[in-house]
């Protein structure tokens, strides 16, 4: 996915180094940090969970980088680039010398070959959708030994910022499984530490199921330190798999762990209160959205009948609005986030402030207004209370929600309580992330679950993947591809649309997504948590960022000094 957008610097960009290590800098060393659940996968064409992409950030490396600190475009395979008068074409130059974590070199071919990887539709790959202008992908070609054209039908909006987190792959690696069309069943977690392959500044060493991933230092790194010296710092990193967030907490404090990100507010005030031994840094609104989505597919032949017969309820955009109107987000933003987070009606948080559209209303909870929508659409409510249907069915239905976020059962909680009020019964299901993203996913088999999806860059076009109808990561209905609606219609239309156009039309076209995400509440979007950061005092050179991976954003730049 795209990082963060500040300022779109398009041109020749000079080669930037990383801090020099100085005085009472010990050599070396590991830094270790925990994730609450296992990664899904290693291949970067198929990820999608945080943790998956959170390691794959250390494994591999992209042409231009997004720095998660100043949200500036960076060189990083990429020595640098121009683009062409018009917007359409982008001149990229690889860096000389470089090598894969296996010794192999990094070629041209390489960069044309992950693209061919990523725009092919067997893939599957979610980045797909940024590739595509108006249904034409990007072309791209080998100038020279050095040299990759890109070239777009139309002007592409974004810029640069387009190759920020593609990774590219290693061809002599990936080609014949490719070719074999088991690209699919390659990289996944019981790989084999040798076979994965990268341009990052780690390689995988270890993989221990429900214990811990390590990874070592790559000794063919490309980048330097201001002093020439080779990056990454240090000899190890050492990912931990803890369940639950109190855990996290303990071994942090406990100086088992170095790092800790997407931390809840109440431990993160409960370790700021303590002289621990390290720091904590409150980054300010993440781009980070929460939100509760029905389960909107076509069901049909998948003996789904339970569900599908309350899906006339989910398909009522009234009973999604009274469902939002009822929901308290100011309650979960005071009781979830300490006040360290920030309600939200659509699916853009208020610190992307460059792309949020502030002339929206944002609605105060109202039982009222909500009840009032209900009776509008034929609900009806019995002398207990309880919510009926036009048929007599009492409206109840299951909430899904990743088991070991204690954030997000709160908020389940929460809502389920808010729920109550209108006569609805809400029953909450905690499942494993993998398990809770299968049926989602590939199964279909939930009604409604609690889910946050965290933005890669406040440019609009990462969120292509989400809001087009054939996006790969489209949630809440994955089994359609064309629009079924008027509004689904106009929200793929805007979206294409605001990929070749000025920064002043792609406002307005972005705009009007965000009333269309607001009105229609294809997703009820709830609040958006700060960024919650801590690291040991040792560490020097960290600085941790607003985009993912957190904590994680400068690793390869991160030493001990003073021990």
């Amino acid at each position: 996915m795209l990082g963060q957008i500040a300022i779109i610097a398009v041109g020749l960009v000079a080669a930037g180094t990383a801090q020099p290590r100085s005085g009472g800098v010990s050599a070396g060393g590991s830094i270790t940090f925990a994730e609450r659940t296992e990664p899904k996968t290693l291949n970067p064409v198929t990820a999608v969970d945080n943790v998956s992409r959170d390691v794959l950030q250390l494994l591999m490396a992209d042409l231009v980088h997004i720095n998660r600190r100043s949200l500036r475009t960076e060189p990083a395979l990429a020595e640098k680039w121009e683009s062409s008068p018009d917007g359409r074409r982008y001149t990229v130059h690889i860096r000389r010398g470089v090598r894969f974590s296996d010794g192999q070199p990094f070629e041209v071919e390489d960069v044309l070959f992950t693209f061919q990887l990523l725009l092919d539709p067997a893939t599957g790959s979610p980045q797909r959708d940024l590739l595509m202008v108006h249904g034409k992908p990007v072309q791209v070609r080998k100038l020279d030994t050095d040299t990759v054209v890109f070239e777009f039908a139309e002007p592409y909006a974004p810029g640069e910022r387009l190759f920020d987190s593609i990774a590219i792959l290693p061809r002599h690696i990936l080609e014949a499984p490719y070719r074999e069309h088991r690209l699919g069943e390659t990289w996944g977690v019981g790989s084999a530490p040798g076979q994965i392959v990268g341009l990052g500044p780690f390689r995988l060493r270890e993989y221990v199921p429900g214990q811990r991933l390590v990874l070592e230092k790559n000794p063919y790194y490309w980048r330097l330190d201001a002093a020439g010296q080779r990056l990454p710092a240090v000899d190890r990193v050492n990912v931990l798999f803890v369940p639950t967030e109190d855990d996290q907490v303990l071994r942090f404090r406990g100086g088992e762990t170095d790092l800790i990100a997407r931390l809840g507010a109440k431990n993160f005030e409960a370790l700021a209160r303590r002289d621990g031994g390290y720091r904590m840094e409150d980054l300010g609104p993440s781009l980070e959205f929460n939100f509760l989505m029905f389960n909107l597919n076509d069901l049909a032949g998948r003996k789904l009948g339970a569900i599908e017969a309350r899906q006339k309820w989910f398909q009522d955009a009234g009973f999604r609005r009274a469902v939002s109107f009822a929901i308290d987000r100011e309650s979960i933003v005071r009781l979830v986030y300490a006040t360290h987070g920030a309600p939200i009606w659509w699916h853009v948080s208020p610190g992307d402030r460059l792309w949020e559209n502030q002339s929206l209303p944002k609605p105060k909870r109202s039982l009222e207004k909500a009840r009032d929508l209900l009776r509008a659409s034929g609900f009806l409510w019995d002398a207990s209370g309880l919510l009926h249907d036009k048929t007599g069915a009492a409206v109840e239905f299951s909430l899904l929600t990743s088991a070991g976020n204690t954030d997000r059962e709160q908020m389940a909680t929460l809502v389920q309580a808010d729920l109550r009020q209108l006569g609805i019964t809400v029953n909450i299901v905690t499942l494993e992330f993998r398990s809770l993203l299968d049926r989602v996913s590939n199964s279909l088999d939930y009604e409604s679950c609690l889910l946050a999806l965290g933005g890669g860059d406040a440019d609009p076009a990462p969120q292509m993947s989400l809001l087009l109808s054939s996006g790969a990561t489209h949630l809440w209905d994955l089994t359609h591809k064309q629009p079924t609606t008027a509004w689904q219609a106009e929200l793929d239309n805007l979206m294409k649309s605001q990929l070749v156009a000025t920064y002043a039309e792609r406002k307005r076209l972005y705009d009007r997504v965000q009333q269309i995400v607001a009105e229609f509440l294809p997703i009820i979007c709830l609040a958006s948590p700060n960024v919650l950061v801590g690291a040991r005092k040792g560490l020097a050179g960290w600085q941790p960022g607003i985009l993912p991976p957190y904590a994680l954003a400068n690793l390869d730049q991160v030493f001990w000094s003073g021990r």
